[in-house]
């Protein structure tokens, strides 16, 4: 039997699917098509059954979606819709709403009568259009009744804020589609009485108002499933037999075949790639009728090609497989060699993103050492010296528009303590809560660091050990050598970053083996200085080196070497040659951004994904997480209660109440500002690959990596199923203090935070005003405190950005150049190759704004004398 899928067999109308417009298609189907940031193509196919559609039409219409499908390169994933149940993605590409009109489309399969335009009554939860009668009405539903001359949207005393936003914009939905934008609309408060002119009209078209009943036990809407258990179906001729297995694994599924994985409220149709266009679609109209019953009827049927699952579809296994990029290349050859002309739908060239800071990098930085219970202010020229065995915490301001912008961040070594990582924490949130919560607020882990945190520090050196109180007492209670850095010692550095503007140099095992041959390295021993250039690297990374000597060795001269021509003194300090590796150490990538809404139900986090999401999602009495894969946002609203705010802004803040062998699985209580508990969460670290977890360890309880209640629980419950690290950088980002390097991810309005009111209040008011109004809320400013007697401290400089080309060279520049320069130099100047900070207004372009002076105000109370 021929399985070739060839464009004969399908409809023309779908010829060139995916590569232009096809306005006509969509009075069948919608179908999305979208690169993801790896440049794979991924089509995402939704056909729509209108509640009074014929069977007949129900197959046309899963029959013509299986063609197109085809017609795309057979990978898409088909949703069927039913309407009154559609999926959030379908919705979610026709916000604000689906209004379906009565009657529908003339065909062959019925003959429709044009009808005029009259008043309805539309239900914004689980329905549309009903009744328009008094028993409609009830307390658990927002009802919006639109007449030729008003709409008015009735909010039933049980809704929710965030539900009586969302239908505001399907009012306003109605009003610019079906009123030209003319109309007036209304809200009427359930239980208002006749308290105003609106509701008196409101109810008048109701024969005057009248008290609504209480919904009895028995009228609540349930969704039950009475087929949860999974049951994988194979499809032969057209019927669907049970395979016999212990359990769902991978191995189940033949290449050859079609098969209905049977769960409860979801039926997947999975299709083997060597199967026929005829038995996909057998496929599908097998899998119709077991969704025809009438207890079936809010079943979501789903269908994916071999190599192109969902997570999801997956997730149903007991081993999670995903699909290879190879898988999908596999599928693009197989689907050419049946005749199927893929060029140009298959992928597009992924968009190379040059490193970004998303943040103006020319602001004031402060940072501290974490010393046990306090905090040391670091002078200038330590900024960026880290150490493995400590905690830091840093402050950074800059301008962004008018106003400040303020970062409050942390930084764990991989060898801090527990009780210093703990006191870290602590420290950084009670800055956040000093600025009434309007400071951004990130947590870093040392290896997992995101570019923002490389650009605002440019010049970022990690040396081994700890110089804190409590790295220096754990290593005497354990007897280990100490490995502190010392400029007198051996030490070997990986030179990274890709300019200098972000440069790093990481401090590893000074042993042959730790060379790569895609980066470039120092190697010091006293006064020996060598510079190691790998086969791999390019003259911008030797470049990079040039400026990390004069950071790390500044007045010695060096000794270039290159792969393959050592001098044997150098394999020397390294204890001779080894094997070492060539590529490149990969970085987390950021993925494509989802985002949830996020609430908490009896200690259990709940989350519900938000397709095409905007600004206007974000409602300002919830907590949102952005998850764009290597980092992690929390957004919190300005009406979300003073609890839920604390408990969000603790960021890393946990303290272990026990550990035990076999791996990280203890209990965390997460430590409130004013001393309470929020419920303890088991935390379970399958991957530690520790035997015995000491707390006190350096690197012990990586619950120190959860910034919050909200993001721990996101975590561990991998909604994405992407498998994240509990490093993830992590961000708390306050409405109305939204950093740049988070509203990228949306086209962003400021205005609309700086408004009174919750998120009904505001929408209602931009609605009547026909864009957001003018409001008398003063632009946000941190409030700057300090002590009250006693000098002020010295402002700091701002910092400028120094790019390659107008940076002096001072290693390498010719003799002649040297005894020019000589005159003008005094003997014990230090010749840098990157030029000192230069005082200067942030953002020259604003004229009457000046540099941020007073961040030293901020905790002026809280900064010990500065180390020099």
């Amino acid at each position: 039997m021929s399985r070739a899928v060839s464009m004969r067999d399908l409809d023309p109308a779908f010829q060139g699917a995916g590569q232009n417009a096809y306005p006509s298609l969509r009075k069948l189907v919608a179908f999305r098509t979208f690169a993801s940031k790896s440049g794979i193509l991924r089509h995402e196919i939704h056909y729509w059954l209108g509640k009074d559609t014929s069977k007949d039409e129900a197959g046309a219409a899963a029959i013509k979606t299986i063609e197109l499908d085809a017609a795309l390169g057979g990978r898409a994933v088909q949703y069927r819709e039913v309407q009154g149940n559609e999926t959030d993605k379908l919705i979610s590409l026709f916000k604000p709403c689906i209004l379906p009109q009565e009657g529908g489309g003339a065909s062959g399969f019925k003959h429709v009568e044009e009808s005029e335009y009259m008043t309805r009554l539309f239900a914004c939860r689980g329905k549309y259009a009903v009744p328009f009668a008094r028993s409609t009405l009830n307390h658990d539903n927002i009802f919006i009744l639109d007449t030729k001359s008003k709409i008015f949207q009735f909010n039933g005393s049980n809704t929710s804020i965030q539900e009586r936003t969302k239908a505001l914009g399907v009012a306003q939905y109605i009003k610019d589609k079906y009123h030209g934008g003319k109309c007036e609309i209304a809200s009427i408060e359930d239980g208002s009485l006749m308290a105003d002119a609106a509701s008196g009209e409101f109810w008048a078209l109701f024969g005057g108002f009248a008290p609504l009943p209480r919904k009895s036990a028995g009228d609540v809407d349930t969704v039950s499933d009475s087929h949860s258990t999974k049951k994988l179906l194979s499809v032969e001729k057209g019927k669907a037999e049970p395979v016999e297995a212990d359990s769902l694994t991978r191995e189940l599924l033949g290449t050859d075949k079609c098969y209905i994985l049977d769960c409860g409220l979801e039926l997947y149709v999975w299709m083997g790639r060597n199967t026929s266009l005829d038995e996909r679609k057998s496929a599908s109209t097998a899998a119709e009728e077991l969704i025809q019953g009438s207890d079936r009827l809010k079943s979501h049927l789903i269908r994916v090609m071999e190599g192109f699952e969902t997570v999801t579809f997956w997730s149903k296994f007991e081993c999670n497989a995903t699909a290879t990029e190879d898988g999908r290349g596999n599928v693009a050859a197989r689907l050419q060699r049946q005749g199927l002309n893929v060029e140009g739908i298959l992928k597009v060239t992924p968009h190379k993103e040059d490193p970004h800071a998303h943040i103006d990098c020319t602001g004031v930085l402060q940072v501290w050492r974490v010393n046990g219970q306090d905090k040391v202010l670091l002078s200038d020229e330590n900024h960026a010296k880290f150490y493995s065995g400590d905690c830091f915490i840093f402050h950074y301001s800059y301008s962004e528009e008018v106003h400040e912008e303020h970062l409050i961040g942390t930084w764990f070594g991989k060898k801090s303590v527990e009780k210093e990582r703990a006191s870290a924490a602590s420290l950084a949130r009670k800055m956040v809560e000093s600025m009434k919560f309007m400071a951004a607020q990130a947590c870093f882990h040392e290896g997992s660091e995101p570019v923002l945190f490389f650009f605002i520090f440019q010049s970022v050196i990690v040396f081994k050990g700890g110089l804190s109180d409590g790295y220096k007492s754990y290593i005497a209670e354990k007897g280990t050598p100490d490995d502190t850095y010392t400029e007198e010692g051996l030490a070997l550095f990986r030179v990274q970053g890709t300019g200098p503007e972000n440069m790093q140099s990481i401090q590893v095992e000074a042993v042959a083996s730790s060379l790569n041959s895609s980066y470039c390295y120092i190697l010091h021993s006293g006064s020996t200085v060598y510079t190691w250039a790998g086969s791999l690297t390019s003259p911008d990374d030797q470049e990079l080196v040039e400026r990390q000597l004069d950071l790390i060795k500044p007045e010695l001269q060096t000794r270039p070497q290159k792969e393959g021509s050592e001098v044997d003194q150098f394999w020397e300090l390294l204890g001779g040659k080894a094997e070492h590796p060539k590529k490149k150490i990969s970085s987390v990538p950021e993925g494509d951004p989802h985002l949830f809404s996020c609430t908490f139900s009896k200690g259990d986090l709940k989350v519900t994904e938000i397709y095409n999401f905007t600004q206007d999602d974000l409602m300002a009495e919830d907590i949102f997480i952005l998850d764009c894969h290597s980092s992690i946002f929390v957004w919190v609203g300005q009406e979300v209660d003073t609890k839920n705010k604390l408990q969000a802004s603790t960021i890393g803040e946990v303290r272990p109440i026990g550990c035990i062998e076999g791996g990280f699985q203890g209990y965390y209580a997460l430590i409130g500002q004013l001393g309470s508990h929020v419920p303890l969460h088991l935390s379970n670290h399958k991957n530690s690959k520790r035997k015995m977890v000491n707390p006190h360890a350096p690197g012990g309880c990586c619950a120190l990596t959860f910034p919050s209640v909200v993001a721990q629980k996101f975590l561990e419950h991998d909604f994405l199923l992407e498998k994240p690290s509990r490093e993830t950088p992590m961000y708390i980002v306050m409405e109305g203090s939204e950093p740049p390097f988070f509203t990228r991810f949306f086209t962003w309005n400021s205005a609309k935070s700086n408004m009174h009111g919750n998120s009904f209040q505001r929408k209602l008011a931009i609605i009547k005003h026909g864009g957001i109004p003018v409001t008398d809320k003063p632009k946000r400013r941190i409030p700057f405190g300090g002590r009250s007697s006693g000098t002020p401290e010295k402002p700091k400089r701002s910092r400028s950005v120094s790019s390659g080309s107008e940076r002096v060279r001072v290693r390498g520049r010719s003799p002649a150049f040297n005894a020019l320069a000589s005159t003008f130099e005094k003997p014990k100047d230090r010749n840098l190759s990157t030029p000192p900070p230069t005082v200067r207004k942030l953002y020259p372009k604003s004229g009457t704004h000046e540099p941020v002076t007073k961040i030293a105000d901020i905790a002026e109370s809280l900064m010990p004398r500065a180390v020099k």
